[in-house]
């Protein structure tokens, strides 16, 4: 089982990054690439929260409604 966090009808794939000590996500199903991370599931929780409503801030502009959002991916 990948984990997953939901925000808004998204998902992102979540990894752990020994080296550097932090989770790191990527927003998955969309054709742009978004990345976030933090040192604590909370700050992982909340840099994804952030992300997806700065994305679709950056989107308002080009009238896209549900920007990129493509079927839920489980992979």
């Amino acid at each position: 089982m990948i984990p997953v966090l939901e925000c808004k009808g998204y998902a992102a794939r979540i990894e752990f990054d020994a080296e550097d000590e932090v989770f790191v996500g990527h927003v998955l199903g969309i054709a742009d690439r978004i990345s976030f991370h933090g040192e604590s599931v909370d700050e992982l929780t909340d840099a994804f929260h952030v992300a997806i409503d700065h994305y679709l801030e950056d989107c308002r502009p080009r009238r896209r409604e549900r920007p990129n959002v493509t079927q839920r991916a489980e992979s």
